[in-house]
C-alpha cells in the first residue's frame, strides 16, 4: 500500500487504524468543538489516528426544507478552530469546483461525496489542490469502478488518496455492504476505509429524510476490522435523535468507546494473522 499523508499522520500497512469521526454537519460552533474534544478526549482513541470530520453544507438532503450547515466559509472557521485547538487533521465534504480551493487551504482531507465520486471537473480540481483527497465509493458503482476514478486523481497529481466503502443500493431505500469490495479497492494502492453510519443508512426511507439502523454499527465495524479495512469513518452525535441531519443513522457519542474498543482488538489481531507466513505445505 502506498503510504498516504494525513496531517500529521502516515497510514501505511504498519500504521494505526485512521478514525474518522464527527457529527453529519456543524450545527453550532460550541457544539461541534465540544464533540470534537470528546472524541478525542476518549482513552481507546489514542490507539487510532484521528480525523475529525463535519460537514459544513450538506447538498444532498432528501427534503429542500433540510437544514444544510452553515456553509463554506462559516463552517471553515469552525474547522479552522478545531484544527488549530486540538491539533489534529480535519474533514469535510466539497460540493462544487469552486469550493476546492478555499476548502484545500484549511483542510487536511478534502471528501468527494458519493454521489459525486464520478465528477471529473471536481475530482481533478481536489486532486491538483487538495493536501489529500477522501473519495466516497459511490453506492450505485462496483468497487473495479473505483479504478478510474483513481486514475483521474493520479493523472491530476494528486497521490494522497483514501478510498471509503459506504455499502451499494440494495432495491428500494436499503444499502448492502459486500466484504468483498475492501480487497478490491485496497488493490488500487491506497487506504481503504469503512463509513460504518452510511452504510446502515436507508435513503429517502423516511419520506422526506433518510432513515437507518445505527443498531447494528457495531456489527458491521467489527465485520470490516476482520477483513481488515485500515480505519473506521464514523458520524457520531451526543444527542442523535436531535441531530439536524442524519438523526437516524449516527452513532450515540456514549457508545462509541466501545465500538472502537472492539473494533481495534479485532483489528490488531487481523493484521497479525494477514502479516503471518503462509504455512508450508
Amino acid at each position: 500500500m502506498n503510504p498516504v499523508t494525513i496531517g500529521q499522520f502516515i497510514c501505511d500497512d504498519n500504521s494505526p487504524p485512521v478514525l474518522i469521526a464527527g457529527p453529519c454537519v456543524i450545527e453550532n460552533a460550541n457544539e461541534t468543538c465540544k464533540l470534537a474534544e470528546a472524541i478525542q478526549s476518549l482513552p481507546i482513541v489514542e490507539k487510532y489516528q484521528f480525523v475529525f470530520k463535519a460537514s459544513y453544507l450538506k447538498d444532498n438532503r432528501s427534503s429542500g426544507e433540510s437544514y444544510r450547515g452553515p456553509g463554506l466559509h462559516e463552517g471553515l472557521d469552525v474547522m479552522r478552530k478545531i484544527k488549530d485547538e486540538l491539533g489534529c487533521p480535519v474533514l469535510s465534504d466539497v460540493h462544487g469546483i469552486e469550493e476546492v480551493i478555499p476548502a484545500s487551504e484549511v483542510l487536511d482531507v478534502v471528501q468527494i461525496p458519493a454521489f459525486l465520486s464520478r465528477q471529473t471537473r471536481l475530482v481533478e480540481a481536489a486532486a491538483k489542490h487538495a493536501k489529500a483527497i477522501n473519495v466516497k465509493k459511490g453506492q450505485f458503482l462496483a468497487p473495479e469502478d473505483v479504478k478510474l476514478i483513481v486514475v483521474k486523481i493520479e493523472n491530476a497529481g494528486g497521490h494522497n488518496i483514501i478510498l471509503t466503502e459506504r455499502g451499494t443500493v440494495f432495491g428500494y431505500h436499503d444499502l448492502v455492504v459486500d466484504f468483498r469490495s475492501f480487497p478490491k479497492l485496497k488493490a488500487n494502492g491506497y487506504p481503504v476505509i469503512f463509513d460504518v453510519t452510511h452504510s446502515l443508512q436507508k435513503p429517502g426511507g423516511l419520506g422526506d429524510r433518510s432513515g437507518g439502523e445505527p443498531e447494528h454499527a457495531g456489527l458491521l465495524a467489527r465485520a470490516a476490522a476482520a477483513v481488515p479495512c485500515d480505519g473506521l469513518f464514523i458520524e457520531t452525535h451526543f444527542e442523535p435523535s436531535s441531530a439536524l441531519s442524519d438523526s437516524s443513522t449516527m452513532v450515540p457519542f456514549s457508545v462509541l468507546d466501545k465500538i472502537l474498543e472492539d473494533v481495534h482488538r479485532i483489528h490488531s489481531l487481523s493484521r497479525e494473522i494477514a502479516h503471518e507466513k503462509p504455512a508450508i505445505s
